[in-house]
């Protein structure tokens, strides 16, 4: 009987085997990960989460199709108990009371995914159609607080919950929710040219955050709010024309290039309940060479905190303004051997000391400060980088942060005392973790993943001990298909930096065989491509081409390597040149290897990454082909404030910018080179590529062209998506 069980379980594991090994054998179609009804979700699910106040709850996002439970729900931390966050039919009555408000409009606004909530969370403020509204819980009252065809944005709570300030037609407003409401305007010069309390452009998009419009603050006492405003006047516009419709849709925007005039920035200080607005002393600046990088203000709302710059950012001033009559006094200055970074806020301490983030070492450290900008303390430091600060725990004497001392590919969240003593890293596993703090800094929430692993969701206590799994995120798909190994690597530059890669080679891979190479990069400065974490369907089309016999190079040169910001500084004002030697030092490695066809290796990038696949096909014999998207092919072509940090002005770097430019040695193609481009780009416009299509042209040069249609910088529409990477797949396989 023995005998045959063992029979019996032989038999089992064989067939087992055979199961497990003929499910691992499906090959990945463009369907299968962009097709916007057939893909497959590589991705598994993540619960989209925010903590709540109290530090014991968080709040849960449900899908929208599921009707069994609430979109949002209030969730234990610790037991995983869940309840509804408010009760969605008393919301919905609310609003379908109101005058012009739709039973259906009603729902949509009672099971929104997300709400802005007040500081107290028990109400909640919507922009909906161009208009405001407003909930509370409990009360069930609802208000429609406008009512006109303008847009109104950057609604905001002020901090006692009792008004709200927004922006409208480029005038800042505020209005009172109490029984008496009233709407106040608190600036009225606002037009297309003049704006109050909102970002234009080129300062949303590289200094306050792609998508950021907001430029007005509150201070703490709810009394006051600083804001920038711009005057437009002085920038050239730009045009960018979507093709589609009958008659073409036509957008004029200022848009600085390096070297044009920039905005002119002011900061003003209003009283909420309105009244004449206080202008802060910017003497000491001249106004067509200032930028304002960040504005707060100090817990007792007597100053105005602004970071101010020159428009080559070689220094960085932290200056407090009085708020009563504008004079400023400088407290910190930062300088740097090139460039000085976007620095965050000051966090403050309940002693009147502030934390200070700083890079002045080459690599970004915490510092502790007196309120009269005395260095106290530095908090950390090393050969690695702070990423972000998670949280102040003063009562137990903690600073909580993402950090890269553990490893420069992988961030982990950390504690440290705030006499820079105790250095503890709080997420021992191998990988990237998002590191979330709860605000009572009993628990954090950590979303790891790795090269190989889709996002999983944990909680755990302060000391690092798991309290429970939130999400496990077992994608089953991914078993079911033959994927090549992926793995993490490490070259030297003929001059001993170490560069990260990661490598996928082909699922069937045979190491007495040659494959082609199809590389991958962005190289623009600090900002890494290699990372110990999932890389979404990106990696699933580059484990496409893997199945097609490729093998996968991602190589983050220096000044790309997130390795401080001192692998950054050799870039300074000659863009292209360093990157692609150390690009190429990591080809001398590939082609050492007994597998790699040397003759055989591609290319391809976006936005800078599009760059440097241009830069490097007409500077370089090291590649047989390019696919080169969203490229900036010459650096006098984009916005001011990004390209002069790096290049200072053309005025004064014209051979950097020469040098630098695609559209300048066109005539030095050397490969297959396809270009991509969104037809109405107004980050990277699409006369890039059309001034460097125009060069190549001229020099003879055959080349392939893809404009997408109503596509900005980056290609979105599910269908053209997949229209492209079919496109690039088949320009690879018929030229590498």
């Amino acid at each position: 009987m023995l005998k045959r069980s063992f029979v019996y379980l032989a038999l089992a594991l064989i067939c087992a085997g055979a199961v497990a090994a003929q499910s691992q054998q499906k090959l990945l179609t463009i369907d299968d990960i962009f097709d916007p009804v057939k893909r497959v979700n590589f991705n598994g699910t993540t619960p989209n989460i925010r903590w709540l106040k109290d530090g014991q709850h968080y709040l849960l996002t449900n899908e929208a199709s599921r009707r069994d439970v609430p979109r949002l729900q209030k969730v234990n931390a610790a037991t995983g108990e869940a309840t509804a966050f408010f009760d969605a039919v008393k919301m919905q009555a609310a609003f379908a009371a109101l005058p012009g408000i739709s039973a259906e409009n009603a729902r949509q606004l009672a099971n929104r995914g997300a709400y802005n909530l007040n500081p107290a969370e028990t109400a909640v403020l919507i922009n909906w159609s161009n208009d405001l509204f407003y909930y509370e819980f409990g009360s069930d009252r609802a208000i429609r607080l406008t009512s006109n065809p303008e847009e109104e944005v950057g609604e905001e709570f002020s901090p006692d919950g009792r008004m709200i300030a927004f922006v409208r037609e480029n005038n800042l407003y505020v209005e009172d929710l109490g029984m008496q409401r009233r709407e106040r305007a608190l600036t009225r010069d606002g037009s297309a040219k003049i704006l109050n309390g909102r970002l234009d452009w080129v300062y949303q998009e590289e200094l306050y955050g792609r998508g950021n419009f907001s430029a007005y603050w509150w201070s703490p006492d709810s009394t006051t709010l600083a804001f920038l405003r711009f005057d437009e006047n002085p920038v050239p516009e730009f045009t960018v024309v979507d093709h589609i419709p009958l008659y073409q849709n036509v957008e004029v925007t200022p848009y600085p290039k390096a070297g044009a005039p920039n905005p002119i920035v002011k900061l003003g200080v209003v009283n909420a309940a309105g009244g004449d607005i206080r202008w802060v002393d910017t003497f000491k600046y001249q106004p067509e060479d200032l930028l304002i990088s960040r504005v707060d203000w100090t817990p007792d709302s007597k100053k105005v905190i602004f970071q101010a710059q020159n428009r080559e950012q070689t220094f960085l001033d932290v200056n407090f303004a009085d708020a009563h009559d504008g004079k400023s006094t400088n407290i910190i200055r930062e300088t740097s051997r090139a460039w000085v970074g976007i620095n965050e806020n000051p966090i403050w301490l309940k002693d009147g000391t502030f934390i200070w983030a700083s890079e002045r070492t080459g690599w970004e450290h915490l510092y502790r400060y007196s309120a009269e900008g005395k260095l106290l303390k530095q908090i950390t430091d090393g050969k690695w980088e702070v990423r972000t600060i998670e949280g102040v725990d003063e009562a137990n004497g903690f600073i909580y942060f993402t950090g890269t001392e553990h490893s420069h590919i992988a961030a982990h969240g950390y504690r440290v005392k705030l006499d820079g003593t105790g250095l503890q890293r709080l997420t021992m596993t191998e990988g990237s973790h998002r590191f979330d703090v709860s605000p009572a800094h009993n628990y954090f929430m950590n979303v790891w993943s790795d090269l190989n692993t889709p996002p999983q969701a944990r909680l755990y206590d302060m000391s690092g001990k798991l309290v429970r799994v939130i999400a496990e995120n077992k994608v089953d798909a991914l078993k079911q298909y033959k994927l090549g190994a992926a793995e993490l690597l490490q070259v030297k530059t003929r001059d001993g930096f170490v560069m990260e890669a990661m490598m996928i080679k082909p699922p069937d891979f045979d190491p007495r065989k040659k494959y082609p190479v199809m590389s991958f990069t962005y190289s623009g400065p600090h900002a890494p491509q290699v990372r110990n974490a999932w890389g979404s369907t990106t990696h699933m089309w580059h484990q496409l081409l893997a199945q097609k016999g490729y093998i996968i190079w991602v190589c983050d040169n220096r000044t790309a390597s997130g390795k401080g910001m001192e692998a950054t500084w050799p870039v300074y004002k000659n863009f292209g040149e360093l990157e692609l030697r150390d690009l190429e030092d990591g080809l001398t490695w590939l082609k050492n290897q007994p597998y790699v066809d040397g003759s055989r290796i591609g290319i391809w990038g976006w936005s800078y990454g599009g760059f440097m696949t241009s830069y490097a096909l007409t500077h370089s014999k090291s590649f047989k082909m390019g696919i080169a998207g969203g490229t900036v092919a010459d650096w006098r072509d984009y916005d001011s404030i990004y390209t002069e940090r790096y290049m200072g002005t053309p005025q004064n770097n014209p051979e950097g910018y020469k040098k630098s430019s695609p559209v300048n040695a066109a005539k030095n193609l050397h490969g297959k080179l396809l270009l991509i481009h969104g037809a109405i780009d107004d980050n990277v416009h699409m006369q890039n590529t059309i001034q460097f299509v125009y060069e190549l042209q001229k020099a003879g040069k055959q080349f392939e062209l893809m404009l997408y249609p109503k596509s900005r910088h980056g290609v979105t529409d599910p269908l053209l998506l997949k229209h492209m990477r079919q496109m690039m797949t088949d320009f690879i396989v018929e030229n590498l």
